[in-house]
Formats: C-alpha cells, structure tokens, sequence
C-alpha cells in the first residue's frame, strides 16, 4: 500500500486524480491522505468523488471515504476492464477533469465514458482543449479517442453532457516536432444566449491573431439555444499550443475571443513545442508511452505530477535551461 501526501507541493485534486490513475495502471493499492488540506474548502468536493468513481469504475477498485469533505481516501484496484460507464457528480464539476483522471486507464482495455457536469468551467481545460489540442498528441501516437459533446454546461449550472470512447492501444510514443504550429483553430461556443455571442467571439479571436501573428485561422461555431445553462466559451489553438477563455456576465464577447487570442498568441512565441497546461496533463502519458516535448516554464502542477509519476515508478526527465525538456 502506497501512501500519498495530497498536500504536496500543488497541493489539489490534480495530486488525487493522478494517484487514483497510477494506482490503476501500476495494480498498487493506494491511500490519499491531507486531501486539498491548505484548499479554502478542504476535502473532496463532487468532482473529485466522480473522477475517482471514474478510475475505480474501469478496474474494478474497492475505495473508501468518498464522501464531500474527506481528507483520505483508500483505492484498492482490481484488473482493467472494458467497461462502459456513466457518472455525473450532480454539480458543475469539470468533465475535462474527469475524463483526464479516467482515460489512462481506459486506453489500456477501451471502453465508454457518458459524463455530465460543465463542459467548460473555470479552473480547468475547456471540453474543446481536450478535442483540439490534448488529444490530437495522443491520436497522433496511435491512440483512437473520440469526444462526442452533447450538451455544453456551464458554472454555475452545469448540464453538460460529453460522451468519450476509446479503443485499447499501446501508443507510440510521444513526438511533437518543433515549429509544427502552422494554421490556427478557433472553437467559439455558448448556451442559452444569442448566436451572434458566438459570431462576436470568434470574429474578435481571428482578427487579434491575424494582426499580431498573421495566423490563418479556421473558426467553427457552437451556439446552443437548448440546456440548462448560459454561458460562453472560446478555446484557440495552434499545433499543440492552446488557450481559453470563458464569458461572463457583463463582459463584451469581444473581450472573451481577445483574451483566449492573447494567451495563445503569448504561447505561439515562447519556446517549446506544447504550452504549459499541456506540459504537465500529458505527463501521465510520457510516463507510460516514453517520446518527448517541451515547454518555456516549469509549473507547480507539472512539478507536482512528476513528483507523483516517480513514487509510482514512472520517472520523468525534466531538463530545465533556456527551455523546459520532459523526456521519458
């Protein structure tokens, strides 16, 4: 039994949800303990329960202490197995989170995810990232993933809806070659508002990147006058490069498009092949498939999740000089 210090360095739901995965993958029974413990609402929260729930679905596990507010829980896993599972944590809770924790384990025998929740909430990658810019990497190495977004659900209301299957495969390993970027992609969405919320959105994102980049950018639109929720998104990208940003009352949609244009644009002149939110979600995936990427700057969650792969006994290599290397 492996014993895992929530608390450490970042100190959230990632350090669970990335110890509940490898646990899985590795057949080693673990303990979390001081979840989130320095978090303002220390615990697990919903989101956390369902993406355990997630993980201990597609192998079997036996866990205890799932309930809000518990600061450890148990994972005893069993054998991987396809499955096909549905879990909706009653909240707003991130679906991209969820399904990150649960697809490691899935793509080792395949199977189904039907998540409900929010597709794009704050604090996380937006459904979009995890289609457009996470899991082209990994289909590039061999792996078949499809998302299928039924419903878009936004804080604090939820309501979303996003189907995931994948097949078994063992993926080559990682390779993002340098300079790939080229084009530019553009997902511009909203529920429960005007379809010329999207249109601005969209429209305010390619005219920045056009100016500051001269990026050719391809937009597609989803606006959604159905759902329980109202919100707004847009998610933009460039090779493994990506950004978001996400609407809010009172805020012009041209603002929202300019915001997530501006980051990726701040990206697409750094160095390194991916952005540093891609950096440490693809980690899990280094470990185990090998290849490399890089990045311009060494996080606290990519700390934190290298931290975790080495107790597990997945050893990342993280050479850190003008540019930041994880090989494996």
């Amino acid at each position: 039994m492996l014993t895992v210090d929530g608390s450490h360095l970042e100190g959230g739901g990632q350090i669970l949800r990335l110890a509940v995965a490898l646990s899985a993958i590795s057949a080693t029974p673990v303990t979390v303990t001081r979840i989130r413990e320095n978090r303002p609402n220390p615990g697990l929260a919903p989101q956390h329960i369902a993406a355990v729930r997630a993980v201990a679905g597609a192998c079997d596990a036996e866990c205890t202490g799932l309930t809000p507010g518990s600061r450890e829980i148990s994972f005893a896993p069993g054998r991987i197995r396809r499955k096909d599972l549905a879990i909706d944590p009653g909240t707003a809770g991130s679906i991209p989170l969820i399904v990150q924790a649960w697809l490691p384990v899935a793509l080792q025998a395949g199977g189904s995810i039907t998540v409900s929740g929010g597709t794009e909430v704050p604090w996380s990658p937006t459904i979009d990232y995890l289609d457009r810019v996470f899991a082209p990497v990994l289909r590039r190495a061999g792996a078949s993933i499809e998302i299928t977004v039924r419903e878009r659900g936004y804080y604090p209301r939820g309501g979303g809806r996003v189907h995931v299957r994948v097949e078994p495969s063992r993926p080559d390993p990682i390779a993002i070659p340098e300079g790939e970027e080229g084009g530019c992609g553009i997902v511009s969405c909203s529920a429960g508002l005007p379809a010329h919320v999207a249109e601005r959105q969209a429209a305010a994102a390619q005219s920045l990147l056009d100016r500051e980049l001269g990026l050719p950018c391809t937009a597609a639109l989803d606006p959604r006058e159905g759902g329980t929720s109202v919100g707004s998104s847009v998610t933009v990208w460039s090779g493994a490069k990506g950004a978001v940003a996400l609407g809010k009352r009172g805020l012009p949609a041209e603002k929202v498009g300019q915001a997530a244009a501006r980051a990726l644009a701040d990206e697409y002149r750094s160095p390194g092949t991916v952005d540093i939110h891609l950096a440490d979600q693809l980690l899990v995936h280094l470990a185990c498939h090998g290849g490399e990427y890089s990045t311009h700057t060494l996080t606290m969650h990519a700390k934190t999740a290298g931290s975790l792969l080495a107790e597990f006994g997945y050893p990342i290599v993280c050479q850190k000089n003008d540019i930041v290397r994880f090989s494996a």
